[in-house]
């Protein structure tokens, strides 16, 4: 009977403490304690700095949410979301055929959101005199069919083909879009010799440092220190440069839409985030970093 009250007794005195500690209003009554909503984005790094920069935006807005993003490329992200460990996956291609497949077999429906636009520049150290190319071109450097500056109006110098890495939805879209000319029955690689680079940031880094190099990256990441070339549909022309207007026009023909995946069903917090990235507030951000907003 006595251990009885004792324990009734030391239950009574640990619920009195914890209302003790419970922070109050002037009037004394107890304040709830808020609880903080938590996001997990991942994906492509063509993404990550624009994901950052709207994450940070939003939690001021919402100071009760939080959204940790990180990059590690599209195929990153996207195997992330079928496994079902992160809220949102960004990606700047399309998923694949077989990764909507892997998804569903685990119950989750995928869920596509075109979020902005990117235009793909092609770059060669500012040293180089070749100003332009065409899309057939940039494809036949880089099966490595065109192996010396010499063949396209430039110096007798080797070329130096770099990429991104495999995981990148940059490269799978340049390889389908460039080096393969959107043609669904051609089966052209990147050349064996293609140095491939693990961030936008280092194809930025190489082709500043080396007067032999060609590269491509999303037009948010270039920057002076590279010289971007006009692209061609065909040698006719017109050779057009990578700008927001050149992308909404279809003038400049290597440009793609960029996403983020989320599953069916996901919950109002992921909604309302998404719903956000579209407003004009938003949009501006897009613009700000050097992509292509999706709403005026």
């Amino acid at each position: 009977m006595k251990r009885a009250l004792w324990l009734i007794a030391g239950w009574i005195l640990l619920i009195l403490f914890l209302s003790s500690c419970a922070p109050r209003t002037a009037q004394g009554e107890a304040v709830p304690v808020a609880t903080s909503t938590y996001i997990q984005n991942k994906g492509s790094d063509t993404i990550v700095n624009l994901a950052l920069r709207w994450a940070e935006a939003y939690q001021e807005l919402h100071p009760d949410v939080r959204i940790s993003v990180t990059g590690g490329g599209s195929g990153t992200g996207i195997a992330a979301l079928i496994d079902g460990t992160v809220d949102i996956a960004n990606a700047s291609r399309s998923m694949k055929k077989e990764e909507i497949e892997a998804a569903r077999a685990k119950g989750i429906e995928p869920v596509e959101h075109v979020i902005a636009r990117d235009a793909i520049a092609v770059i060669v150290n500012p040293s180089n005199p070749v100003n332009q190319l065409t899309l057939e071109q940039i494809s036949l450097i880089y099966q490595g069919k065109i192996n010396n500056w010499r063949e396209v109006g430039g110096e007798d110098r080797p070329i130096v083909r770099l990429s991104r890495e495999t995981n990148s939805g940059t490269h799978v879209y340049f390889l389908e879009a460039v080096i393969r000319l959107g043609q669904k029955d051609n089966k052209a690689l990147f050349s064996r010799d293609t140095l491939l680079l693990p961030s936008s940031e280092g194809i930025i880094t190489e082709v500043r440092d080396n007067p032999n190099a060609i590269g491509y990256d999303g037009l948010g990441y270039v920057t002076p220190e590279v010289k971007v070339l006009a692209v061609a549909k065909t040698a006719d022309g017109p050779y057009v440069l990578p700008s927001v207007e050149t992308v909404n026009s279809g003038a400049y023909p290597i440009s793609r839409d960029l996403y983020m995946y989320t599953q069916k069903g996901a919950g109002p917090a992921v909604q309302e985030y998404l719903n956000w990235l579209l407003s004009p507030e938003a949009q501006k951000i897009v613009l700000e970093l050097g992509f292509v907003p999706v709403q005026p």
